[in-house]
């Protein structure tokens, strides 16, 4: 079935009555109702046409994007195209956030669909290539959800919907650059809705689609517009083998009058699937695809329903949640609509088994018409003020302003325009744009009435242009009245007119004064600070005595505290440096009783900002571990903080890699530091309580004590997160080459983080390769592994100073294990737990290694290949498993027709 697109309008009146007029004259050909919007994106093309499928009319994007480029895909793929719109596409290689901006009416409901189908037009191959390709969405200012594209198939076609309520006269569509591959649309689609249809959604939430399918025996995989009337995209279940049966009727399937929520076509509510008699309950598991971050789902199910048989008991079933009571037990009409939700209830999984269950009381197993899901999307950046959006856009179009303004002026905070500063301080308001700052910016001829307009203005710089135009009247009298602070120095319009705000020459020694006063001041209390401290160090001839700052309240726990002049004396007044960080210097020192330790002490700039330091000092007392580095003590000094460590005397293990220390490791010792690390990693995630994400896993961070145990650093940088929460949102302590791709897209970091970043310490293990490096350009070390296995074999990314002195089949594990550490998706990757239990089963056999029974899911080769999100299984009378069975564990069966599109 083809999938069509839309891409919006932008956001002045007059952009969009032409686009009316448009539409309006190619109803002749082709139709698309009130509210709809399709947009071929790419299509250079200024005129109409009609999709062969809906009959629905598609228009250029040209007038809705000022940036991006439009391509064709390749010309291979042009005959596997299923529709005009999959040939065309917008790519925009330049700016972090690129907008479509589409009309809309306040308050209104809207479905949003994009479609993208890569087609290899840039000859880079891109998805398939084994590099992230992944990118973001936003709806409006807020993240909608993530692209990603690695590893698909070039022809294959992913689609994305959000259900939303207009914020204002506009809606913006927003495509966002990670550095993970250039973003691109190939469609984009608007469709209004009822005022009534979605219940749950309001200004401060919107709805993802997750998925949605429909029952019963059908000749369509998608099922869309017309049979649709808001043109949604409904997969079909294709249940068609014992135990599953389909259920069809011609008579009509009524719904009752005010309660039609959800808007189901009626002629989709003629078919349903139920199962064998013999049968008590059915299993819907969904699960989070690749193109979701599965740990920070809200999602909201909606089941829909029509009994299509007429028997003499009761069909009365309940709905659960794995285990948890969803829907409570309920009757279906006969041959009436009926859909259950609740919405009080979200699913904060990333994979759940939803099981329709018959009561004691039913006589006949429960039946499905059609269901989706949703992930709930918070909406909580507010759009800048409308009209202050309006007027910008009018000067941006006066003045012929080539800047990339997309989107919302003011949110998020990171992406808004360069040139303007918004007021945010009423959270109840819209930002109101409160400085423009259009200085040197080539502007010619007078002041814009939009100027005028902007009540909100309180600083204007349009120093350095061609301005010789009057000033308005209202202009001149707020800045009169103190209102608002004008500066246009520079600008033929001054030579007419003499005020402060053409930087008036009886205001210069003023203004003079006011700024040489200051810096003069400033220049001669440095002057005195510099010679203060010669003339101190001169006398003292030694450092500042910081023993003064010492902190009066030690903490109770069960480690040392250190005083600054102890840490001095067992340092050698911090002679020995041994290491570096962005936290800090890390100094050798000898205690007491002859014990070496080393002694990490922070930067001033991070003692300002330690406001964590105290609390993980007192989580890291708690954590013991033997692959973890020993806390022995620390320094809680107001002028110094530092962590004193045991040393560990055969350094980190990317020195050994790189052959810093010692003669190079040998296969064995290898996996021995692999599985000490990983067991490091383990107890942090699994024997922590809260858990402990480490956030800075790779080899340097890797310690080694005399016996080349390794035990795991700088996990004291991590942040505990409760267990209750499902991720953490915060910047990200990682090292380039060993950071989760995920996280690019949604600055959630999880324990899958770390599982990620030691994937790559692992090929660092076999090859002996830094995480990047040039070969001869700029790579990445497990794009380097795929690169080198596809051309030759696994021998050939071996560390060759193994001296192919290692076991094949061991290795191949190893390296199988690291790929699945490495998926993009972090719910396909294993936990350190699995991880653990491999590693073990490589080394040497002995009691402990022999237990090792469990691997992480390997995943199955069709997986790449899924077009769907959600996987159908039967069970309740048999442990067979059936078409459509989930991959997981103790499923065998697989989907019954694979399709070039997917809604992941």
């Amino acid at each position: 079935m083809v999938i069509s697109h839309s891409c919006s309008p932008g956001t002045k009146l007059e952009w969009f009555l032409p686009l009316l007029i448009l539409v309006a004259a190619t109803q002749v050909h082709g139709y698309s109702p009130s509210g709809f919007l399709s947009i071929d994106c790419g299509l250079t093309n200024s005129s109409t046409y009609n999709d062969a499928d809906t009959n629905l009319t598609y228009v250029s994007d040209s007038g809705f994007v000022e940036s991006g480029k439009s391509y064709d895909i390749l010309s291979q793929y042009m005959k596997e195209a299923s529709n005009e719109q999959e040939k065309t596409l917008r790519s925009f290689p330049d700016g972090q956030r690129n907008c479509y901006t589409l009309p809309s009416r306040s308050g209104k409901k809207y479905l949003i669909r994009t479609t993208f189908s890569y087609g290899n037009y840039d000859g880079l191959n891109s998805s398939e290539n084994g590099s992230p390709f992944l990118f973001g969405l936003h709806i409006g200012a807020n993240f909608w959800t993530m692209v990603n594209l690695t590893n698909w198939n070039p022809t294959d076609t992913i689609y994305k919907e959000v259900l939303t309520i207009a914020p204002d006269k506009f809606i913006s569509v927003c495509l966002l650059n990670f550095g993970s591959g250039t973003p691109f649309i190939s469609t984009l689609d608007m469709r209004s809705m009822d005022d009534a249809i979605f219940p749950f959604l309001n200004s401060s939430v919107s709805a993802s689609f997750f998925s949605r399918q429909r029952f019963g025996e059908v000749n369509e995989y998608i099922t869309r517009y017309p049979t649709d009337s808001l043109d949604r995209f409904w997969e079909a279940a294709q249940r068609y083998k014992f135990p599953w049966l389909n259920l069809t009727t011609n008579q009509k399937v009524y719904s009752v009058p005010g309660n039609d929520n959800f808007q189901v076509p009626l002629a989709m509510l003629q078919k349903a699937s139920t199962i064998q008699s013999n049968f008590s309950w059915l299993n819907i598991t969904v699960r989070a695809g690749a193109n979701m971050n599965g740990e920070s789902l809200q999602l909201l199910p909606i089941f829909h329903f029509a009994e299509l048989e007429k028997t003499n008991t009761t069909r009365t079933f309940e709905i659960y949640s794995d285990d948890d009571l969803v829907i409570e037990a309920f009757s279906l009409p006969y041959l009436q609509a009926t859909s259950m939700y609740r919405r009080d209830k979200y699913v904060n999984k990333s994979r759940t088994t939803f099981t329709l269950r018959k009561t004691n009381s039913s006589g006949i197993p429960p039946l499905i018409s059609a269901y989706e899901v949703y992930s709930l999307v918070r909406i909580v950046n507010l759009t800048a003020d409308s009209n202050d959006v309006d007027y910008m856009n009018e000067i941006k179009k006066y003045y012929n302003l080539v800047r990339n303004w997309n989107g919302d002026p003011c949110s998020p905070i990171e992406y808004s325009w360069k040139g303007l500063t918004c007021d945010y301080a009423d959270g109840k308001q819209n930002p109101r744009i409160i400085r423009v700052d259009l200085s040197t910016s080539g502007l010619i001829g007078g002041l814009h009435l939009s100027f005028m307009k902007m009540e909100s203005l309180e600083h204007f710089d349009l120093r350095n242009n061609q301005l010789d135009g009057p000033i308005a009247n209202s202009i001149l009298q707020r800045v009169k009245a103190g209102q608002l602070e004008l500066r246009l120095e520079g600008n033929p319009i001054c030579s007419k007119v003499k005020d402060r705000y053409c930087g008036n020459k009886n205001s210069t020694p003023t203004v003079l004064i006011a700024v040489i006063v200051p810096v003069v001041f400033i220049l001669l209390l440095v002057l005195v600070c510099i010679l203060w401290r010669f003339c101190w160090k001169g006398k003292s001839g030694v450092q500042e005595d910081y023993s003064i700052y010492e902190e009066e309240t030690p903490l109770h726990i069960d480690i040392r505290r250190f005083t600054y002049a102890q840490l001095r004396l067992i340092t050698n007044n911090f002679q020995s440096v041994i290491g570096k960080g962005g936290f800090g210097t890390v100094y050798h020192g000898i205690l007491e009783n002859n014990d070496e330790v080393a002694v990490k002490v922070l930067v001033e700039t991070s003692i300002a900002e330690s406001k964590d330091f105290l609390p993980e000092v007192q989580t890291l007392s708690k954590v013991h571990h033997k692959n973890l580095v020993a806390l022995v003590g620390y320094c809680q000094n107001k002028k110094c903080l530092a962590l004193v460590y045991d040393f560990m005397p055969r350094g980190n293990l990317q020195q050994l890699l790189r052959g810093g220390y010692d003669s190079s490791l040998n296969w064995e010792e290898r996996l021995h530091i692999a599985l000490d690390a990983a067991q490091g990693l383990e107890y942090l995630h699994e024997s922590c309580t809260p858990s402990i994400v480490h956030r800075d896993v790779k080899t340097p961070n890797i310690l080694l004590d005399k016996n080349l145990v390794a035990k795991i650093s700088d996990f004291g940088l991590s942040r505990a997160f409760n267990a209750a929460h499902t991720h953490i949102s915060t910047v990200a302590a990682g090292t380039l080459g060993y950071l989760d791709p995920e996280y690019h897209a949604t600055f959630q970091l999880t324990v899958k983080t770390d599982v990620y970043s030691f994937g790559v310490v692992l090929l660092e293990i076999v090859t002996g390769q830094p995480p990047v490096f040039m070969d001869p350009q700029t790579i990445h070390l497990p794009n380097w592994v795929r690169q080198k296995i596809a051309k030759g074999s696994i021998h050939d990314v071996v560390d060759k100073k193994l001296l192919d002195q290692y076991d094949a089949s061991h290795l191949q594990t190893v390296i199988d294990l690291a790929m699945n550490c490495l998926e993009n998706a972090s719910i396909d990757r294993p936990s350190m737990t699995e991880v653990v239990s491999v590693l073990k089963v490589c080394l040497p056999a002995s009691t402990e290694r022999q237990s090792a029974t469990s691997t992480p899911r390997k995943k199955n080769i069709m997986d790449a290949e899924i077009p769907r999100q959600f996987q159908l299984m039967i069970s309740g009378a048999t442990t067979t498993s059936y078409e459509g069975s989930s991959f997981q564990s103790g499923y065998t069966g697989g989907v019954s027709e694979i399709s070039h599109i997917s809604g992941r």
